[in-house]
């Protein structure tokens, strides 16, 4: 195959992140039409369908790849321009990261601060859950994810960050009267609280107690921020798994208990990026593993 022509790389590029053709146009300073030409020139010369034309447009499989690429590009060219000291009116260096709420509310933050403000990083954080946040790095919208998965996504190098330990806690009063034993029969029946409708976490830990025979009750509080996830379950709305970090406060505080000590959950966290000679994205990995030693379980 011949070499892909990158203006119509990018402008697929543009086409996903605009959301249509017309928006794409008009960010590329081009005709809807030549966009559209330029799109369906990538799709002939790589034989694969690139884009479903919704609303917002969609990458395929394949075009995910393509899209990874542009991006690659893109950084490459302006780290190289900084280098260069051609880096324009000082236009700041844009790092996109996928990284789960948790770690967003007790470490992650940390170590965005540790880089010197004169590096101009611009960051654009992605939430997402530990167990989804590698499919953002596969579709190529970001350039690093804090991930639980070990297995690198193809064109991502992946490092082991520590795990981060979760305690099974609820408000002393609603323990007392709904946790009686045996502990899971009563956990597998009392309210309960949950990030969102995917996370699953207090169902997989009712299952290693029951044996797999049952999940968390249906009785279940949705609350999808990390520092309301805790504060719900020191209200009392239900039990719940939070970070120990969140929880150590509200534990000595006596708004937490721990209903079973022996029953801690860790979480390995990874961390993935591209591979690219980048110093950019070097120095944030830098960051990051330096942060995580000191905050996460190793």
């Amino acid at each position: 195959m011949e070499d892909l022509p990158l203006d119509q790389v990018r402008t697929l590029l543009a086409v996903v992140d605009e959301g249509t053709f017309d928006a794409a146009a008009a960010a590329l300073h081009v005709t809807p039409s030549a966009v559209s030409q330029r799109v369906k020139a990538l799709e002939q010369r790589t034989g694969r369908v690139l884009v479903l034309r919704t609303r917002p447009v969609r990458p395929t499989e394949s075009g995910e790849v393509l899209v990874r690429l542009a991006r690659q590009v893109a950084r490459l060219e302006r780290d190289a321009y900084a280098e260069l000291g051609l880096s324009g009116a000082g236009e700041p260096t844009r790092v996109s990261i996928a990284v789960n709420a948790d770690s967003l509310a007790t470490w992650f933050l940390d170590a965005l601060v540790r880089l010197p403000a004169r590096s101009r990083f611009c960051f654009e954080l992605r939430r997402e859950d530990e167990s989804h946040t590698a499919a953002l790095l596969r579709e190529g919208t970001v350039m690093a994810a804090v991930t639980s998965s070990p297995d690198p996504v193809p064109g991502c190098s992946v490092r082991r960050l520590g795990t981060m330990r979760y305690l099974p806690v609820a408000r002393p009063e609603f323990a007392a009267e709904l946790l009686a034993e045996p502990l899971e029969e009563s956990l597998a029946a009392a309210p309960v609280v949950v990030f969102d409708r995917r996370d699953d976490f207090q169902d997989g830990f009712v299952r290693r107690l029951t044996g797999g025979r049952t999940g968390a009750s249906t009785l279940r509080h949705f609350v999808p921020t990390s520092e309301g996830f805790a504060e719900a379950v020191a209200a009392g709305l239900g039990w719940g798994m939070v970070p120990q970090a969140q929880a150590v406060p509200l534990l000595r505080a006596g708004r937490l208990t721990v209903f079973a000590p022996d029953r801690a959950v860790d979480a390995p966290l990874y961390w993935q990026q591209w591979k690219l000679d980048s110093p950019a994205l070097a120095a944030v990995a830098d960051a990051v593993t330096e942060t995580a030693a000191r905050a996460l379980h190793r």
